[in-house]
């Protein structure tokens, strides 16, 4: 019989194939639950430190990530670098809120062969790529000024391999590299000099001190990618704080229960409400009013700037919807950082803005879209 007359299959085989693949289902579902586990635990201890990492590093738990450059999945000191090349164009990645260094690098459901940005900027360049992993529960001016510490510190220790130098940060990794720039800056280290000065001698401080010199690092800095980095402030953390206070002073237990828990959430978190940069803010008996106190932290001299956006709502959406949810975390107006790099005229002598914005990209597609990449590739 030709195969065009072979019968077709019965409907009692047809059903029994049907309910074959209906049970299976459950253990299909269950196996990519577990691969996808063991892809994604690397991300359990950056996930709990976003959350409570404050809470950890205070009682000192082994569990709390110290800022530390990154290689093969381990901490590893400058010294370990073993920097070989010479004067060689360094691009140092930082990671944002509950993140890690291989976001840069690699992801679960990435075709086998492809690689993120790190990887692929360090060949096609060429560059030398290195990655941060920072506690992102700490403040921001804390990790600020932890950064500032290491990159000085790879300067110091590698002062023949570090050429150029380009800083690439990710949602709250970009106000991490801000901060750094401000406690590198001299005024920042004119700062740390009076507070330290002040707890050896136990005097006041003394504020008539000549400007210190500047971190060596910034000497060799000629870029800061600010990718998804919510410059003037993050409107979910804003709805986060105004619910917690409402919940709080309508003074009922359950209210007051939902508020006390809510405000667990840890410092890192509440520090991107209005993207606060400096210890002085933080410390401030008004942080916590609705209008908190913001010192400005300028964009460094001689430094090109590049703000990268996501816009996640289709072009149809109204404008005003597009700009206040930008890419679904960070909205548009805070990405420019009006606050910071609105006023051209207001900029250091030699800094330089420029902007880009990704259509239908979320903020988590920023870290795979090709286009940022080949941005990243033209301007890196």
């Amino acid at each position: 019989m030709a195969d065009s007359d072979s019968p077709s299959p019965s409907r009692f085989r047809r059903a029994l194939g049907a309910v074959g693949r209906a049970a299976l289902l459950p253990v299909r579902g269950a196996g990519y639950l577990v691969r996808s586990g063991k892809a994604h635990q690397h991300f359990f201890l950056p996930v709990l430190n976003g959350a409570l990492g404050d809470q950890l590093a205070a009682r000192f738990d082994k569990r709390a990530i110290r800022m530390s450059f990154r290689r093969g999945g381990q901490d590893v000191t400058v010294a370990d670098l073993r920097l070989s090349e010479p004067h060689q164009k360094t691009v140092v990645f930082v990671h944002g809120l509950m993140g890690d260094e291989l976001i840069w690098q690699t992801g679960f459901q990435d075709p086998p062969t492809s690689r993120r940005y790190g990887p692929r900027l360090a060949e096609e360049l060429p560059c030398r790529a290195l990655y941060v992993r920072f506690n992102s529960g700490l403040h921001l001016s804390e990790n600020g000024r932890e950064l500032n510490r290491l990159l000085t510190e790879l300067v110091n220790t590698w002062p023949d391999a570090i050429g150029e130098l380009v800083l690439v940060g990710h949602s709250m990794g970009g106000l991490i590299i801000r901060s750094a720039g401000h406690y590198g800056s001299g005024v920042g280290r004119l700062k740390e000099f009076g507070e330290a000065l002040q707890a050896e001698t136990k005097q006041p401080k003394i504020i008539n001190q000549p400007i210190l010199e500047a971190a060596p690092w910034l000497a060799h800095l000629r870029s800061i990618f600010l990718i998804g980095t919510p410059n003037d402030g993050s409107w979910l953390e804003q709805n986060s704080h105004l619910t917690a206070r409402l919940l709080e002073r309508i003074n009922l237990f359950p209210t007051r229960f939902l508020s006390k828990a809510l405000n667990q959430r840890s410092n890192g978190i509440k520090d991107l409400r209005y993207s606060i940069l400096v210890d002085e803010d933080w410390q401030d008996a008004h942080a916590n009013d609705l209008t908190p106190p913001r010192t400005p932290v300028p964009p460094l001299p001689g430094v090109q700037y590049h703000i990268l956006m996501g816009s996640w709502l289709r072009a149809t959406r109204p404008s005003a919807l597009r700009e206040y949810f930008g890419d679904g975390l960070v909205g548009h107006g805070s990405a420019r950082g009006h606050a910071t790099f609105g006023d051209e005229a207001a900029l250091p002598a030699g800094a330089n803005v420029r902007t880009a914005v990704f259509g239908q990209q979320h903020h988590g597609g920023l870290l795979t879209h090709p286009e940022v990449f080949q941005y990243l590739k033209q301007w890196a």
